[in-house]
C-alpha cells in the first residue's frame, strides 16, 4: 500500500481513487450494499412476524442498549401494553412473548446504526488515504444522509401504527423500502464502477436494462402496498384471483382513485400485473441480447435465471399464504433481482478507455 499523500486540488479533482484503493473501496461499498440487502430482509421478517411495533420508542444512541434487567424489561413490556397493537391484538400476552418480538425489532435497529459505523469509520480512513476524490467522496456522503434520513423515516413509519390503528401507515412503509432500495442501488452501483471494469459499449442493452431498472422498482413498491395492506393474505390461488381474472370488490373504493392505493384486491391484481411485466421485459432483453457478446453474457443469463425464480417464488408465496420465510424469500429475490438489472446495466455501458490511459 502506498504512502498517503496530501489531498492537492487536482488529487480533489479526480475522478477515481488511484489504482492501489479501487478495488479497496470497490470492495467496501459492495459490503455495505450486503448490509442494506441484510437490512432489508430482517425489515421484511420484522414485517411478517408482528414484530415492527413493539418498541415504543426511538432513541437513536441510548437505544442501542436493550432492557438490562427485570424493572427495565417490565417497563418496556408496559409501554408496550400501552399500544393499539396489544389492546386489540396481543392481549393477553405474556412477558416472554414480548420478549420474541422485541429482540427481532431491536436487532433490525441495531443493524441500522451498525451500518452507520460501517459506513463512516472506512470512509473517514479512505478519505485521510486520498482514495475518495472527485466524483467519488460527494455521492457518498450523500449516502450517509439518505441513511440518517432512512432511520428518521423508519420512526416516522413506525408511529403511525402507536396512535390508533394497530399498523403502520402502508405508505410510510413504501417510503421506507423506497429508501432502503435507493442506498443499495446506489451503492451497488458505485461498487461495479470500482470492481468491474469490463464494458460492452451497448446503448440498446443499456437503455432496455434502465428500463427493466425502474420496472422492478415499482414493482417493489407494489409489493411493499401489498404487504402494508396484508393484501398477500387474500387470493390465495393462481393464476385467477378467487375465480376472478379482477375480483369486483378491487373497485369498490371511492373515489376511484383510492382503490389503486388503499384496495387490497386491487393492489394484490396491480402487482401481479406488473410482475407479468417484468417477466415479459427481461425475457425480451435476453432474447435480443444473449450469446452475441461475451461480456454481456453472465448478466443477462443471471437477470433471466432470477427473474424466473422470483415469479416462481411468487406464486408460491400466494399459494402457500404469505408464510414468514417464504415471504423473506420472496423480498430478498426482488433486491438479487434488481443488483443483476443492475450489473446488466453497468456491463452495458460505454466501452473503458484504452489501457494505461487515465
Amino acid at each position: 500500500m502506498s504512502r498517503p499523500q496530501p489531498l492537492g486540488l487536482s488529487r480533489w479533482l479526480s475522478t477515481a481513487p488511484p489504482r492501489d484503493g479501487r478495488r479497496a473501496v470497490g470492495w467496501w461499498l459492495a459490503s455495505l450494499a450486503a448490509l442494506v440487502l441484510a437490512m432489508v430482509l430482517l425489515g421484511g421478517a420484522t414485517r411478517l412476524t408482528g414484530s415492527g411495533l413493539s418498541i415504543v420508542e426511538w432513541r437513536p444512541v441510548t437505544g442501542i442498549l436493550p432492557p438490562l434487567s427485570a424493572g427495565d424489561w417490565q417497563a418496556a413490556f408496559a409501554d408496550y401494553q400501552a399500544t393499539p397493537e396489544y389492546a386489540r391484538i396481543n392481549r393477553g400476552m405474556t412477558l416472554e412473548g414480548f420478549k420474541r418480538i422485541f429482540w427481532l425489532e431491536y436487532f433490525h435497529r441495531l443493524l441500522g446504526r451498525l451500518i452507520g459505523l460501517a459506513f463512516l469509520l472506512p470512509f473517514a480512513w479512505f478519505l485521510w488515504l486520498g482514495w475518495l476524490t472527485g466524483r467519488l467522496a460527494w455521492p457518498l456522503a450523500g449516502i450517509f444522509l439518505l441513511g440518517g434520513l432512512q432511520g428518521a423515516v423508519g420512526w416516522w413509519m413506525v408511529a403511525s401504527g402507536l396512535v390508533e390503528q394497530p399498523a403502520v401507515s402502508h405508505y410510510r412503509l413504501s417510503a421506507h423500502l423506497a429508501l432502503a432500495i435507493a442506498i443499495f442501488a446506489m451503492l451497488l452501483r458505485l461498487s461495479l464502477g470500482l470492481l468491474d471494469r469490463r464494458t460492452a459499449g451497448r446503448a440498446a442493452v443499456r437503455r432496455a436494462a434502465a428500463g427493466i431498472i425502474l420496472l422492478l422498482f415499482v414493482q417493489m413498491l407494489s409489493g411493499a402496498l401489498v404487504a402494508g395492506l396484508d393484501a398477500g393474505l387474500g387470493y390465495n390461488s393462481f393464476p385467477d384471483m378467487g375465480g376472478w381474472f379482477l375480483p369486483p370488490e378491487a373497485h369498490e373504493l371511492s373515489p376511484a382513485w383510492r382503490n389503486h392505493l388503499d384496495n387490497p384486491a386491487m393492489v394484490q391484481f396491480q402487482h401481479r400485473l406488473v410482475a407479468y411485466l417484468a417477466a415479459v421485459a427481461v425475457l425480451t432483453l435476453w432474447w435480443r441480447g444473449r450469446a452475441r457478446d461475451e461480456v454481456l453474457h453472465w448478466p443477462l443469463n443471471l437477470l433471466v435465471m432470477l427473474t424466473l425464480l422470483q415469479f416462481g417464488l411468487g406464486v408460491w408465496v400466494v399459494l402457500a399464504g404469505v408464510p414468514v420465510w417464504l415471504g423473506v424469500a420472496h423480498q430478498g429475490g426482488a433486491m438479487a433481482l434488481l443488483a443483476a438489472a443492475l450489473w446488466t446495466w453497468h456491463r452495458a455501458g460505454p466501452l473503458p478507455p484504452a489501457e494505461g490511459a487515465t
